[in-house]
């Protein structure tokens, strides 16, 4: 089965926290978790806490690392609030 380095969505309604997880990719965003690998609050801090050394151990041990998740990374990621479309 394959694993995955992706988000998992936390923390109250309108005001979210995701935690940087590994975890295979048919388990639910919130499922099983292999292993914690940092946090990040888009609301209060633009850099997210990661465990770089968790990441490289993971992918050399086959994980993929998710496009949101390369970004946080990278630093480019741009958190994009939900706006429900209007109704007409």
């Amino acid at each position: 089965m394959s694993i995955k380095i992706r988000l998992a969505r936390i923390g109250k309604r309108n005001a979210p926290t995701y935690k940087i997880v590994v975890t295979q990719t048919r388990s639910k965003r919130n499922g099983k978790v292999l292993a914690i690998l940092g946090d990040y609050n888009p609301i209060t801090s633009t850099k997210p806490v990661i465990n770089a050394k968790g990441i490289e151990d993971w992918v050399k041990k086959g994980a993929l690392v998710t496009d949101a998740v390369k970004s946080l990374l990278d630093g480019t990621y741009t958190y994009q609030k939900y706006t429900p479309k209007a109704s007409a």
